[in-house]
């Protein structure tokens, strides 16, 4: 029997889950426009474990949203996840964000699925799913213009989800294109995490880090 304590902090959306065998026991979550993940995050796990009627004990890995996303949500979350398995000495599971997201869609409703998360400006963290939620392109870091994901349009209906979905509805006007607005959220990383559990797919507590994609780039108020 498998409990896991999922963390997701990849955008505004401070979720955490807790599953038990890969099935969701307990969701708290706050998407606040202003990032509440430094004030709600440890709120939230001690909360969730205590209306589970569960303890630190009970708890048989960290699983946590690695990227891409925003830079202090990341770090936020991965510290938090890598403080509770080095103290309760349990793995550490790391789920991508953008599969967690595109696993949002309904399986076999759509030949592609396509999570964006908004990186700024017109420039998206983006990957593609077929409809066996099997990803087929390389997650990128790039800027959506007119024809965008066209060639996966032509082959037949196509979701367009996440925060980064909306703003990108102008230029990419297919028929075959289907969005929804959405933010990664750990109600879907049970499923995800259980099945890594299984076969112990597992992280190195000491060296992991977030999958940031982009080079974190601070920049200096001018004078």
């Amino acid at each position: 029997m498998a409990i896991i304590l999922n963390l997701e902090t990849a955008t505004t959306n401070c979720s955490v889950s807790i599953a038990k065998n890969g099935k969701l026991i307990l969701l708290k979550e706050d998407n606040s426009p202003n990032y509440s993940h430094s004030e709600k995050l440890h709120i939230f796990i001690q909360e969730a474990l205590q209306e589970a009627s569960l303890s630190f004990n009970d708890l048989s890995a960290i699983a946590v949203s690695k990227g891409p996303g925003s830079y202090t949500g990341l770090r936020i979350g991965v510290s938090a996840a890598k403080g509770l398995c080095f103290s309760l000495d349990i793995p550490l599971i790391s789920i991508p964000t953008l599969e967690s997201l595109a696993n949002q869609a309904i399986q076999n409703t759509y030949k592609y699925v396509i999570p964006l998360l908004d990186a700024r400006r017109m420039e998206v963290y983006s990957a593609v799913f077929n409809s066996k939620r099997e990803q087929i392109r390389e997650t990128k870091a790039e800027i959506v213009e007119e024809g965008h994901f066209k060639e996966y349009a032509e082959q037949g209906a196509v979701l367009l989800i996440g925060d980064g979905a909306e703003k990108c509805k102008d230029m990419l006007n297919h028929p075959n294109f289907t969005f929804r607005a959405a933010l990664p959220t750990a109600l879907e990383m049970g499923e995800l995490s259980n099945k890594k559990f299984k076969v112990g797919d597992f992280e190195d507590v000491a060296y992991f880090e977030p999958y940031y994609l982009k080079d974190f780039i601070l920049q200096s108020k001018k004078s």
